[in-house]
């Protein structure tokens, strides 16, 4: 067989599909609940337990997990959401960095995976894909039947993108960025939420460079984020620079001191502060990683750049430059001779990504906000209140929720200009003032009221004090105004983000 399999019991965290409630254990006497450090922990003021997203998962209703895929979590509509609007946030990125979105296939033949080199450096880590139908199986020229691996990165496919044209020395840098699945064969033991999957999305990009442009790529990609981060308000991160591992590793030793050594040079040209952390490169180059913490304090490495001189080499990659020698130093010269001869020359593969696993960051931003999310990432945006259920009062909710979703107009024309706000209406025969409770403790960021007393403005009443305030403009308590006012308002506050 291509890959090892697996012989471990597979052992999956499952989350429970119906909602519970989290109960702190009750005291014998009353006491204020406070989180705190254990510099200032005291016996009377027993500290509030970290948040853990899979406990809030439940609550929030984000991911489920499956015996039938241990480590493939299963995002729910609320999940879905926050995914999505991650991925979305990343695509308004890449059009100020100047990356071009791909799509690649999931599985690929073993000869690619022994070309690229993770078959002899790699395979612990994949998963083998085979046919159940004899009569079905590619066969090789060889003979034997071809076997498939699903891919746990996107790099070989990206090179086989750069590999299908000609590329000029004007044409680089060239930037690919994927969102495909990724497939790694953890320990199952060692599978944990969203934090430590089988499964998972990393915006991941490739960037392939002419050697004279690496450390400006990699500022630029440092400056990406830099951006990223202070958006999340994730707090600080720390940087470290991987460097070349003991054993498996492909490349010599001297082209590895190069390639660290322009990391290095990178790192130190941020004026960001970083630390070595020996050996633990990827097997095809040195790495930056940036580490973050969650509420427990455990580090996990999200965002990753990595230089590579090896795959380039590899997969005969090219492109056509005048002085190919001075070229491919990274140098540049005026001497009409050199200038006058071209030739191919191997460019450099920078591999990022920014939020790294997409689930994996899901996790620390689901402890981060701990129910609280900005208005952008909120899964439960705007919740109407009906007063009652007549028939008006209802129609008026109706005719709200259409405005702030963007769907009015006639059935038959397309839905051009849909919002993707989440608008949800309860109009259960229960007191408003409970039905407001409710919302804002299902963590909604708006609520409005729909009653008998706003059907002839056709105006909305609403409570806004949820929703994240700028400095310049205090937060309102209730207001009311027209559905199409409050449409601009939650607009801007959303648009703020991209």
């Amino acid at each position: 067989m291509l890959f090892k399999r697996a012989t471990a019991t597979c052992i999956s965290l499952r989350i429970p599909n119906q909602l519970c409630r989290i109960r702190y254990p009750k005291y014998s006497s009353p006491v204020v609940l406070k989180r705190s450090c254990s510099s200032h922990a005291t016996t009377k003021t027993p500290p509030i337990p970290n948040a853990d997203h899979r406990q809030l998962a439940v609550q929030q209703e984000l991911f489920t997990t499956s015996i039938y895929s241990p480590g493939s979590p299963i995002l729910l509509p609320n999940g879905a959401r926050i995914f999505n609007r991650l991925v979305e946030f990343l695509r308004q990125q890449y059009t100020r960095y100047g990356f071009d979105e791909v799509i690649t296939p999931t599985i690929y033949k073993k000869a690619l995976w022994k070309k690229s080199g993770h078959l002899e450096n790699y395979s612990d880590d994949m998963f083998t894909v085979t046919s159940t139908s004899p009569s079905r199986s590619d066969v090789s020229e060889g003979g034997e039947e071809d076997e498939y691996g699903l891919k746990p990165m996107n790099c070989p496919g990206h090179c086989l993108i750069f590999a299908s044209q000609r590329h000029s020395y004007r044409d680089l840098p060239i930037r690919y960025a994927d969102f495909s699945p990724l497939h790694r064969n953890e320990i199952s033991g060692a599978l944990s939420g969203l934090t430590r999957v089988r499964r998972f999305h990393q915006d991941d990009g490739h960037i392939f460079c002419r050697p004279s442009q690496i450390e400006e790529e990699i500022r630029k990609t440092l400056d990406f984020v830099r951006v990223v981060y202070s958006t999340f308000k994730l707090g600080p991160y720390r940087l470290t620079l991987s460097t070349r591992p003991q054993d498996h590793y492909i490349g010599t030793a001297a082209e590895w001191g190069t390639a660290e050594g322009a990391l290095k040079r990178a790192l130190d040209a941020s004026g960001l502060d970083w630390t070595i952390n020996e050996g633990d490169g990827a097997f095809y180059g040195p790495k930056i990683d940036i580490i973050l913490r969650d509420s427990d304090g455990k580090e996990h490495q999200t965002a990753t750049i990595q230089l590579d001189f090896q795959l380039p080499k590899r997969f005969e990659l090219g492109y056509v430059a005048p002085a190919p020698e001075y070229e491919q130093r990274g140098e540049t010269t005026t001497d009409p001779g050199a200038l006058n001869e071209t030739g191919l020359v191997t460019p450099v593969l920078i591999h990022r990504a920014v939020l790294g696993s997409v689930e994996r960051l899901m996790a620390l931003l689901i402890e981060h906000y701990n129910g609280k999310w900005p208005f952008w990432l909120n899964p439960k945006q705007v919740m109407i209140v009906t007063v009652n259920d007549s028939q008006p009062v209802l129609d008026h909710a109706k005719t709200v929720q259409d405005v702030l979703m963007g769907r009015q107009g006639s059935p038959e024309q397309p839905v051009s200009q849909a919002t993707n706000f989440v608008v949800d209406i309860d109009d259960r025969q229960v007191p408003v003032g409970l039905k407001s409770h409710q919302a804002k403790a299902k963590g909604y960021s708006v609520i409005l009221t729909a009653g008998p007393r706003q059907l002839s403005s056709g105006t909305i009443t609403c409570d806004l004090s949820r929703l994240e305030s700028d400095s310049e403009s205090p937060k309102q308590e209730r207001a009311d105004m027209l559905p199409s006012e409050l449409l601009e308002i939650l607009k801007a506050k959303a648009n703020a983000y991209l």
